[in-house]
């Protein structure tokens, strides 16, 4: 049995994978440099037999090399940061993990022979014009702005897979994740959902940028991680669109996570930040078509669940 990669793998959504990979019996090797992922979110994978961590960098082709003799047979690249906050004080990180780091795993997939699926992300499609938006669309992205080290980056990103499945036929899938919550989310987290369940929690203020009636369209993390593992496992190399087609105003759901937590919190009104995408809604046409995948999971039942986790993550850290 091969080695599944799982780079990023401490992070939000590669610690979910992991766990899902484990449950199917399968070998992980989880990469992570640890700059934005949690030593928590590896507490149980660490003690199956199935499953090793190694804390190293993509971006370090002397690293990557040195998992060439490892059986990889599949690799996930999840090394990416994601939160908005992170991503505009380090845009360095978000563009360099999305390109050199992903040309060393390039490397290794055609190496080993390996599948190898990228998560891009709905930022692919910038402040978009189209909506829902659809994969055929190609986007409205500001090259230069504050938040074009990871736009561009994952667009770059997007390129690059193409160049070495055409050029050299690595077997690529190419996932464009949108908004997406539950366990495991970092309390440093500054999107949507995990900054207002914390506020909330901590009776502070839910900061809003602008006037709130910009859209997100929020995905429960076991659904997206359904689709990922569905997507590598199709003979599809995509982009397909992975999220959940509910759309709701980021003031609704500020309003929501304050009734859920009983808290006594307030909404505070701030300056919108430049290139603030003002609607986000994936047409999931292609995933229900070629994976068989829509989200399962309603927004109340993830919404409690993820309140749940950082309820006990305020808890640990007041101990």
């Amino acid at each position: 049995m091969g080695i599944i990669l799982v780079a990023g793998g401490a992070g939000f959504i590669g610690s979910n994978l992991c766990e899902v990979l484990l449950k199917r019996n399968k070998r992980v090797l989880c990469v992570d440099n640890m700059s934005t992922g949690e030593k928590t979110n590896l507490e149980s994978p660490l003690h199956k037999k199935n499953f090793q961590f190694i804390q190293g960098d993509i971006r370090d082709s002397n690293f990557v090399k040195s998992l060439h003799s490892r059986e990889i047979n599949e690799i996930y690249d999840l090394a990416s940061p994601a939160s908005v906050t992170y991503l505009t004080e380090h845009p360095v990180d978000a563009a360099t993990a999305n390109s050199i780091g992903l040309l060393n795993l390039l490397k290794l997939a055609h190496t080993k022979k390996a599948k190898l699926l990228f998560a891009s992300s709905s930022e692919c499609y910038g402040d978009p014009k189209e909506h829902p938006q659809k994969e055929t669309y190609w986007g409205n992205v500001n090259c230069v702005g504050l938040r074009s080290g990871y736009d561009e980056g994952k667009r770059f990103g997007e390129a690059l897979c193409m160049a070495f499945h055409r050029e050299l036929n690595v077997d690529i899938k190419i996932v464009r994740i949108f908004n997406t919550y539950g366990e495991n989310t970092s309390v440093q987290d500054t999107r949507v959902i995990p900054r207002f369940a914390m506020q909330a929690l901590l009776n502070k203020p839910l900061i809003i940028h602008g006037d709130g009636k910009q859209t997100r369209s929020f995905c429960y993390v076991s659904d997206l991680v359904d689709g990922i593992v569905r997507m590598i496992e199709s003979n599809t190399t995509g982009p397909i669109n992975l999220g959940n087609p509910d759309e709701y105003r980021v003031i609704d759901m500020a309003k929501k996570v304050i009734a859920m937590t009983g808290s006594s919190s307030k909404i505070s009104f701030v300056k919108r930040p430049e290139d603030d995408p003002s609607k986000r809604k994936p047409d999931i046409g292609m995933a229900r078509k070629i994976l068989g995948w829509e989200p399962k999971v309603y927004l109340e039942e993830g919404l409690k669940k993820t309140i749940e986790y950082f309820r006990k993550m305020l808890g640990k850290n007041n101990r």
